[in-house]
C-alpha cells in the first residue's frame, strides 16, 4: 500500500469570519485543459460537485452533458449535470473523479462521498489541525 499523504486545514475568510477547514490541492484534466484548484473535503457532502466556471475552463459543453444529477442542501435549487474527469490529488496517481457539474457558480470544488470516498480512506487529526489521505486498495 501507498504511504499516505498529509495536508494542513487550510483557514479560510468568508463572510468576515475565518475558518480552518480540510481542503486539497487539485489538478483537474479534461483533455489539453488543465486548472489547479483547492477542494473542499466535505464528509457530509453525497456527490463531489464542480463549479460552473471551471467546467467551462476545462473546456466542457454544458449541453453535451445530459445526465442530470439532483442535489441537495444549499445547492438543492441548482441544475447539476455529470461530469467525468481526470483529476491529480497532491501527489497521488491521477484518477477519474465523478462530478455533478453545478450551474452554480458560487460554490467551491468539493470531494464528497460518490466517488471521492471510493478512491480514499481519510483520517483526521483534530489536535493537529491535519488530515492524511491513504489510497484505497482494489
Amino acid at each position: 500500500m501507498l504511504n499516505g499523504q498529509r495536508f494542513p486545514f487550510v483557514e479560510r475568510n468568508s463572510s468576515g469570519q475565518t475558518a480552518t477547514l480540510p481542503y486539497l490541492p487539485l489538478t483537474l484534466r479534461n483533455g489539453n485543459n488543465r486548472q489547479k484548484v483547492m477542494a473542499l473535503l466535505d464528509t457530509g457532502a453525497s456527490v463531489n460537485v464542480l463549479p460552473y466556471e471551471l467546467g467551462l475552463q476545462l473546456g466542457a459543453v454544458w449541453e453535451n452533458q445530459t445526465v442530470q444529477i439532483p442535489l441537495s442542501g444549499n445547492l438543492a435549487q441548482s441544475e447539476a449535470r455529470g461530469l467525468v474527469i481526470s483529476g491529480t490529488v497532491g501527489d497521488f496517481s491521477p484518477i477519474l473523479l465523478a462530478f455533478a457539474w453545478t450551474n452554480s457558480t458560487d460554490v467551491p470544488v468539493i470531494f464528497g462521498h460518490m466517488n471521492f470516498f471510493a478512491e480514499f480512506n481519510v483520517c483526521f487529526y483534530r489536535h493537529e489541525s491535519a488530515f492524511e489521505l491513504f489510497p484505497r486498495n482494489k
